[in-house]
């Protein structure tokens, strides 16, 4: 694939050609709303960032109702799906009312959803949120976490859901 040092302009189509190219892990990420109803969203912009203090980050449209819900004092729980649960990742997809109805899910102390299942759970609060083009950035602390070695993840890579069907080694 040659590359080019020449400036030309880069169509959004293109660059989510290119973007999809990168395998990337699926999460839900729950929390509450101004009112304290649970709400949820899919997202596949997750990152580490730092182990002391323990930190990670993720982005959501600036667009999107529930960024507000993500301020900086904000309590969630970002949920990394194993392969099997490609169901929860489409339910949380699209913003509609009921999401929680059919999900099996607990509340956390702080009345956050939990969803059961999972390969892994992070338990954060935001730190920060920063402007990033289209998108904010959010840059949360891990007060709990939890995972399973057995739970294999499931990716998103040219633009479909797959999952890694091994369960890896203790």
């Amino acid at each position: 694939m040659p590359s080019s040092v020449i400036n030309k302009p880069i169509s959004s189509g293109d660059l989510r050609q290119g973007f999809a190219a990168f395998p990337t892990g699926v999460t839900v990420i729950t929390g509450l709303d101004a009112t304290q109803a649970p709400i949820g969203i899919t997202i596949s912009s997750f990152n580490t960032v730092s182990l002391n203090p323990p930190l990670v980050l993720w982005s959501i449209a600036k667009q999107s109702p529930l960024a507000a819900a993500f301020s900086v004092g904000a309590q969630h729980i970002i949920h990394v799906l194993n392969h099997a649960q490609e169901d929860l990742a489409i339910t949380f997809a699209k913003r509609r009312t009921g999401q929680f109805a059919t999900v099996n899910h607990l509340l956390n102390a702080s009345g956050i959803p939990f969803l059961q299942g999972c390969a892994a759970h992070f338990e954060c609060e935001t730190v920060a949120v920063y402007p990033g083009g289209d998108h904010l950035i959010i840059v949360a602390q891990i007060h709990d976490l939890a995972h399973d070695p057995a739970k294999a993840p499931l990716l998103f890579h040219r633009s479909e859901l797959s999952g890694i069907k091994h369960v890896a080694k203790e």
